[in-house]
């Protein structure tokens, strides 16, 4: 079944709002995440619901069929290998290749995306600690926290970030905040939700919208 890459986005964008395996999402969700209007997400899912590949009923939200799920989960396959391709092979940096591989993860060719793989070794993990679908679709699941959820006392590393935008990833460079990196709470402040750690023997304050966009493994 061929799908255009607006289709590719979108059942991509649903497969990253359903965190929830029997939850639904809805045009709102998906409007807001595009940055499109409601009547113009409306037309497409009817669209992409006359090719099954989602299940849709009006103002009873979405969830994507079976071939919708695993064609969302080969766009993310693609996407996630061409970062690594980008950051190890071309060395462009972490917060440089979204927008590429947003370009690059609509090539339809699998015997390419298999050999992508196997050139890299077939990594698990993208620049920016996502985990990779294998070529029979699975996707081995992290137990992750954010910062923003951690206790006061606790420790961890930086193993992920939920937000991908240039902005975000050149503030976490700039403050050391990187993967890998290991970091322990020493306090949070009931006020604003701000929360102070301790990187590489350095105390520093982060924004509640910076720690619950960065994911730690305990």
């Amino acid at each position: 079944m061929t799908t255009s890459f607006t289709e590719e986005n979108y059942l991509k964008t649903i497969y990253h709002l359903n965190t929830d395996e029997n939850g639904t999402v809805s045009t709102n969700a998906i409007s807001e995440s595009l940055h499109t209007k409601a009547a113009s997400v409306t037309d497409m899912l009817k669209k992409l619901a006359d090719k099954e590949l989602i299940n849709y009923a009006k103002y009873q939200g979405v969830t994507l069929t079976e071939i919708g799920k695993q064609k969302a989960i080969t766009i993310i396959r693609k996407h996630r290998l061409w970062e690594v391709f980008l950051v190890d092979k071309l060395s462009f940096k972490w917060d440089e290749v979204h927008d590429l591989a947003e370009e690059l993860e609509h090539i339809n060719s699998e015997i390419l995306i298999n050999r992508l793989d196997e050139f890299l070794n077939f990594p698990e993990k993208d620049p920016h600690g996502d985990p990779i679908p294998d070529k029979n679709g699975i996707l081995k699941s992290q137990e992750l926290i954010t910062v923003a959820k951690m206790n006061i006392g606790e420790h961890g590393k930086i193993s992920g970030v939920r937000e991908h935008s240039k902005d975000f990833l050149q503030y976490l460079e700039k403050t050391g905040l990187t993967l890998g990196c290991e970091i322990h709470i020493i306090d949070k402040i009931t006020f604003d939700g701000a929360v102070v750690v301790g990187i590489n023997q350095i105390e520093q304050t982060i924004s509640r919208e910076v720690a619950k966009n960065i994911l730690i493994s305990l």
